[in-house]
């Protein structure tokens, strides 16, 4: 769950004859000094990491490695202050901002139309890393979750490289169920704090809380706590030394200035700081510039100097009310990004990778619980082979023709209600007026230049196939580590022993989940003539990840499919796979065998439900986006759209004869 700032924790220590231990037990009450398995997550968030970290306040069991930005890429800490708001209506509001893989929410307002917070949040900024934030208005008069009113996205690089005389901009907030429609204005302030003023204030505040008598200098009692504090080993051996080297004067005391300079030359040269004092964290990258950055923003969580309540993944997670904290603590319900968001908790994280954000893919509580107790338990799978399955299919074709007449037409407000941020109205070719039945929403078609085609004029790049939750696997071994449980997956069933080549055995697998609300066109990723089309009968599974993550079923080799061969220049032979689930009355192919196809052109496109399509890529002929094999790896679906890089071909191209 998320938090705000720790409260203090007693003292551990018995006091010797010296005091030294009470002295360090009153300094680690001060730092609110954690175990190791005490961590903040959020603040372990601030960098990039390797290994999944838990939203619900612990961590994972595993060591987590944490990769520290380098100083080139380094943009600064920015802070950014939600000042207030002004809004149509009177009500108790709540802000949050969302920013990469953490959300931060301001307190709870009076009842007003116009709410002040005046929070503010210092936030790590990097040149390649993410930068565009949301900000989320929330009406609280909710018992479980608060409704979205509001939001608004700003890159805050634009915003702090613009010219501006005003201490605060003011920015519009939209309506997350209209495009376009303004539903309030927020103000906002940011600014970047200087390295050097970083450093000098991290000095500054360390010297208060280790400074005992309060004489705003160090004495080498005091520290020698402070060095202990760094976790240096080498450092607490040689404390002597680095007290007469950081006092310059040799008046027996070490000022703030002099502390500062200490920290600066030691940590660039030979690491001073092993361990941050306040969460515990190893520092095990020598740089100077991420070490301040790291223990700057710690200081603000551990000693509460921000106002922003932290620990959030999305700004859902943040809105949510007491029942919500209720069910977590009965273990009801849990928040998390990975496998365990998918196979058994009640919520679904996937990561933006335009936004470089986390957000919670909209899916009905009610239909969450039946697919847990169908897809996760041998009762639930029983009952399938039980007869189960055809009522499904039978369930799956009735619906699809319901949604084929005119009356269905009604249910598309509904729909798009149900679903309002995450649909942009704006990109669909006809206004909703146009549709007369539901079937003809659901099959929409974009504007055009909608999608834009990643290196349209280079054949060797590989695109993303459908707007979806994308996993990308350099082996099958890889998909059934992070991803697939059936117990019996490969590849020959996938693709049936008509289409199935060696040349697929251990090769790329790259999955295009679409849920109910994605444009449900789909595309070609690469560049090529297509040989063949072989339709594979089945089931109608769910493709939700409760249900390919289940060990009891096997949803892409039992599903009804459409598998064809796309021969290209660069990346050999690509099986492509369409793939019918619940409520998908039919799979229509755009295109015939022979047809030449560019990447980026339509190929097809799925009736009414989810669905999913998966490509095949001969072994080691293609080398897939990192950002996208390392989300795959903490098991995180990356919300993408066609036309995005999916990767590049490591083979040379194929000579191919001049027309005569």
């Amino acid at each position: 769950m998320g938090h705000g700032s720790s409260k203090e924790l007693p003292a551990t220590e018995s006091t010797n004859s010296e005091g030294g231990s009470t002295r360090f037990s009153r300094m680690k009450q001060k730092l609110h000094l954690h175990s190791k398995d005490q961590h903040h997550p959020h603040l372990r968030r601030i960098f990039r990491r390797i290994s999944v970290s838990r939203g619900n306040g612990s961590s994972s069991s595993s060591t987590s490695a944490l990769k520290l930005v380098s100083a080139e890429d380094f943009a600064g800490i920015a802070l950014l202050t939600l000042i207030s708001a002004d809004m149509q209506f009177k009500d108790r509001w709540l802000a949050c901002v969302s920013l990469g893989e953490q959300t931060f929410r301001t307190n709870i307002s009076h009842q007003t139309h116009k709410p002040v917070w005046n929070s503010e949040k210092k936030l790590m900024l990097e040149k390649n890393g993410p930068h565009l934030a949301r900000i989320s208005v929330f009406e609280t008069n909710r018992v479980s979750k608060n409704k979205l009113v509001g939001y608004c996205e700003i890159d805050l690089l634009e915003f702090l490289a613009q010219d501006s005389d005003s201490d605060f901009e003011v920015f519009e907030l939209f309506d997350p169920a209209s495009a376009g429609k303004v539903v309030g204005r927020i103000s906002l302030s940011c600014s970047v704090e200087d390295p050097i003023e970083t450093e000098k204030n991290f000095a500054r505040r360390i010297l208060g809380i280790v400074d005992y008598n309060e004489d705003g200098q160090l004495s080498f009692s005091e520290f020698s706590d402070l060095i202990k504090a760094f976790g240096n080993q080498v450092a607490d051996k040689k404390k002597e030394e680095l007290f007469k080297v950081a006092d310059k004067n040799g008046d027996g005391v070490v000022s703030m200035d002099e502390l500062a300079e200490l920290l600066a030359i030691q940590q660039e040269n030979v690491p001073l700081i092993n361990c941050c004092p306040v969460c515990g964290e190893v520092l095990e990258v020598s740089d100077k510039l991420n070490t301040l950055v790291h223990l700057s923003l710690c200081f603000d969580e551990g000693t509460g100097n921000q106002v922003m309540t932290g620990g959030f993944l999305t700004d859902k997670q943040a809105s949510y009310g007491w029942m919500f904290k209720l069910s977590e603590w009965a273990h009801f319900s849990s928040y998390d990004v990975g496998l365990n968001s998918g196979s058994s908790a009640s919520h679904i994280l996937v990561f933006d990778r335009k936004t470089k954000r986390l957000v919670e893919e909209l899916i009905d509580k009610k239909i969450v619980l039946s697919m847990r107790a169908i897809y996760q338990s041998k009762i639930g799978l029983g009952l399938m082979d039980k007869g189960a399955k055809e009522i499904l299919q039978s369930i799956s074709e009735k619906q699809g023709r319901e949604m084929n007449t005119i009356e269905s037409a009604r249910d598309i407000p509904k729909f798009v209600e149900f679903f309002k941020d995450q649909i942009n109205l704006a990109e669909i070719k006809y206004p909703l007026e146009h549709f007369k039945t539901f079937n003809e929403f659901f099959i929409r078609e974009l504007k055009p230049g909608a999608r834009t085609i990643a290196s349209v004029e280079h054949d060797d790049v590989a695109t993303c196939a459908a707007d979806c939750r994308l996993m990308a696997f350099k082996s099958v071994e890889d998909s059934l580590r992070f991803w697939i449980k059936g117990r019996k997956f490969s590849i020959q069933g996938l693709l049936g022993n008509e289409i199935y080549s060696s040349a697929f055995a251990d090769g790329t697998l790259v999955i295009f989940r679409l849920a109910p609300q994605d444009y449900h066109r789909f595309h070609s990723p690469v560049s090529g003539t297509i040989d063949k089309f072989v339709k594979i009968p089945g089931c109608l599974y769910t493709v939700n990840p409760i249900a390919v993550n289940s060990k009891y079923c096997n949803v892409f080799t039992q599903n009804k499919r459409e598998v064809s061969i796309i021969s290209t220049a660069h990346f050999g032979k690509v099986a492509f796979v369409a793939i019918g689930a619940t409520m998908v009355g039919s799979i229509t192919f755009s295109k015939k065998a022979g047809d030449h196809v560019k990447k980026g052109d339509e190929l097809g496109y799925f009736s009414f439900g989810g669905s999913t399509v998966i490509c095949v890529f001969e072994k080691d002929v293609i080398k897939i986006d990192e950002d996208l094999l390392a989300n795959s790896a903490r098991s995180l679906e990356t919300l993408v759209t066609v036309g995005m890089s999916l990767g590049v071909a490591t083979k040379k191209q194929t000579k191919v004869g001049m027309p005569t």
